[in-house]
């Protein structure tokens, strides 16, 4: 897991530099910036590591990714404002957790978020205490650990 997530923050530094060569990127707020940085890596590793006791198979492996992942990130709100949405999903939209990463990176690049910050770092801290709670209930048990 640890590894997963100093790739995955390393991956997300070097992008952010040669971002730089390229386009003028403000940082309105750098140590929020970091905290959510450090928090995405966090918390998708741990999904990662949960996601891979669970899988028998390569094909399992990327059932999650695929079918779960990628629309939450589509539907988070990555490439439009949460409130440009109907009331009803924008409502609905609220129950994605990529919603909260999205919104906090924005605000923190730029001042603004579909939803409060507090909110968002709460949100996140949630995610990845239940993603230990699931760690720990698998050492625990020895699920798929164990034979």
């Amino acid at each position: 897991m640890g590894a997963a997530a100093t790739k995955a923050l390393f991956i997300g530094v070097v992008i952010f530099v040669t971002a730089h060569f390229f386009v003028e990127l403000p940082v309105a707020h750098p140590l929020a910036m970091v905290a959510f940085l450090l928090l995405t890596c966090l918390s998708f590793a741990l999904l990662g590591f949960i996601i891979g006791i669970w899988a028998q198979n390569f094909e399992q492996l990327q059932l999650i990714p695929l079918l779960v992942i990628t629309p939450l990130v589509f539907l988070g709100g990555s490439f439009y404002s949460v409130s440009m949405l109907p009331p009803v999903w924008q409502t609905v939209t609220m129950f994605n957790p990529v919603v909260y990463l999205i919104s906090g990176f924005r605000w923190a690049f730029f001042g603004t978020a579909d939803v409060p910050i507090a909110v968002s770092l709460l949100a996140i801290a949630l995610f990845t205490g239940a993603c230990l709670v699931v760690i720990w209930w698998i050492f625990k048990t020895g699920y798929r650990i164990k034979s």
